[in-house]
């Protein structure tokens, strides 16, 4: 993202995430705050990527996508089988929303759309 408010709203979620783990009210919300700059830049696979992410901790209380493969697997259906219900997956989420620092780079796009894929099939 290139607006130097929502810079500094990732790099508190990060310091957050780092410093006090996994809080889920105060992650939906900084998330649905981010989402407003992300509406204001139109980027749709980031817009989506981070809407999807607050549903999923929303909804699950927990964050439960595995981080996406660098090579996708034929038949792979976006659910992780290493990550247990009980446990949120912090290494996951702190690199989804490191990719929502830097939109130039393709392969993090790649990844956002890989992200959104696993919360579709979630």
């Amino acid at each position: 993202m290139e607006n130097p408010t929502a810079q500094k709203l990732i790099n508190k979620i990060q310091l957050d995430l780092f410093k006090n783990g996994f809080n889920a009210e105060i992650l939906i919300t900084d998330l649905k705050k981010l989402r407003e700059y992300a509406l204001e830049e139109q980027n749709p696979v980031l817009v989506k990527a981070i809407r999807l992410t607050y549903e999923h901790i929303e909804n699950n209380n927990g964050f439960f996508i595995a981080i996406p493969d660098d090579e996708p697997i034929e038949g792979f259906d976006g659910t992780s089988t290493n990550v247990t219900e009980e446990t949120t997956n912090i290494e996951s989420l702190e690199y989804l929303i490191s990719l929502f620092s830097d939109l130039k780079n393709k392969n993090n796009i790649a990844d956002l759309r890989e992200y959104n894929k696993s919360f579709m099939a979630y």
